[in-house]
């Protein structure tokens, strides 16, 4: 679906009126509104004899108290021929301004209290797991970690106050490990209440500190060898140092697209919750030999993979790329990208092996490769390789 301009109704959600089997009954769509009135006695009322006349169900309502009124929002079953645009119309003539609409699905049915705390439980097992907290919290939304200095060591100016910042359709959170994350919707002004419960989930993360799933897969690679795959994180990153001085040139060269002697700068950054989830590859001896990266790129989602030279050709980077997709997929992302060399034969045959729809792009010498998802639900637009994105070795 199209982003909902700001103040109007989900263009993709009045392109039909009929029932698309998101409603829980035939001849049915369920919607989600949002829409100011006045706080005065009876606004509501009025708003809720509207929607009666149009045979409209109030599924779940919420309250937004503001300065200047109160943001109501609803999760609301319709008729399947109303239309995004007789809807916010009607709402209109009854009081409701700034009125947004999109389609729902069953996920929307699920109560506010029940869905954030099981984001609340999926924070708290893994740190990695708040910026999407964050996305299903608030919907549509890009996120950005902006760390307080950058990856050559220079202050980079950001870190908001300890209670955050809120100015309407971006909010800034301070991030308790160094830096802001920043929050942006801006086909729709977040509400103080929005802020708060964002807030609170920033907080459960700083006080429970690093924290990973304790899982981890032992496999027995084709000529015996035993390998260990699991979550790394930025205590890891002595062991991942160590892997990058037993690299080549080549490999470093082929990962990182840059001087070989700054590959390190990018290592603590790459295994921070924040800007995505690293598998790592141990071997029975607990060495470091390969690492693989889903990283949140605002809304778009990157993959990368580097795999020690001695290890390379023996299908751990299959092996990481698949997982990684997997993972993308269980957060609900549409579509994931590559950066690489066409002379990385390894990643290009790694992502075609995924046996998904890919799109080839080349853009300033580099190849980017984007996978469509299976649970990807509107057509995945053009990626583009974020500032800073270095290729992927397989």
């Amino acid at each position: 679906a199209k982003r909902p301009a700001a103040g109007g109704e989900s263009d993709a959600a009045d392109a039909s009126g009929a029932d698309d089997g998101s409603g829980p009954a035939a001849g049915t769509s369920l919607w989600r509104m949002r829409t100011t009135v006045a706080d005065t006695p009876g606004s509501l009322a009025a708003l809720c004899t509207v929607l009666a006349r149009l045979d409209v169900d109030i599924l779940t309502l919420q309250t937004h108290p503001l300065a200047d009124g109160t943001v109501d929002e609803f999760l609301l079953r319709a008729p399947a021929d109303l239309s995004a645009r007789t809807l916010a119309h009607e709402v209109a003539a009854a009081g409701g301004r700034d009125t947004w609409t999109e389609r729902a699905d069953a996920h929307d049915l699920v109560d506010t209290p029940t869905r954030v705390l099981g984001l609340a439980t999926r924070t708290a097992l893994d740190a990695a797991e708040l910026p999407l907290a964050l996305r299903q919290l608030l919907g549509r939304c890009t996120l950005h970690s902006v760390p307080a200095v950058s990856i050559t060591g220079r202050p980079t100016g950001e870190q908001a106050p300890v209670e955050g910042v809120l100015e309407e359709t971006v909010m800034r959170l301070r991030d308790p490990h160094g830096g802001t994350l920043v929050v942006e919707r801006p086909y729709l002004p977040f509400t103080p209440t929005e802020f708060a419960r964002a807030r609170a989930l920033v907080e459960l993360d700083a006080r429970l500190g690093p924290r990973l799933p304790r899982g981890r897969d032992v496999l027995t690679l084709p000529e015996g060898n035993e390998i260990t795959v699991r979550r790394a994180d930025q205590r890891d990153l002595a062991a991942a140092r160590a892997m990058h001085d037993r690299c080549s040139a080549r490999t470093l060269g082929l990962r990182y697209h840059g001087p070989v002697g700054d590959a390190d700068r990018y290592l603590d950054h790459l295994l921070s919750p924040r800007f995505g989830r690293t598998l790592a590859v141990q071997t029975a001896s607990g060495r470091l030999v390969a690492l693989g990266h889903l990283l949140w790129d605002g809304d778009e989602t990157e993959v990368a993979l580097m795999v020690e030279d001695d290890w390379q050709r023996r299908g751990i980077g299959s092996e990481l790329l698949g997982r990684l997709v997997a993972m993308a997929e269980e957060a609900g992302c549409d579509s994931v990208y590559a950066v690489t060399q066409s002379s990385n034969t390894g990643m290009v045959a790694a992502m075609r092996a995924l046996r998904l729809p890919l799109d080839y792009q080349i853009e300033e010498g580099t190849l980017v490769i984007t996978a469509r998802l299976a649970s990807a639900h509107r057509p995945a637009g053009r990626t583009r390789p974020h500032e800073g994105s270095r290729p992927a070795e397989r």
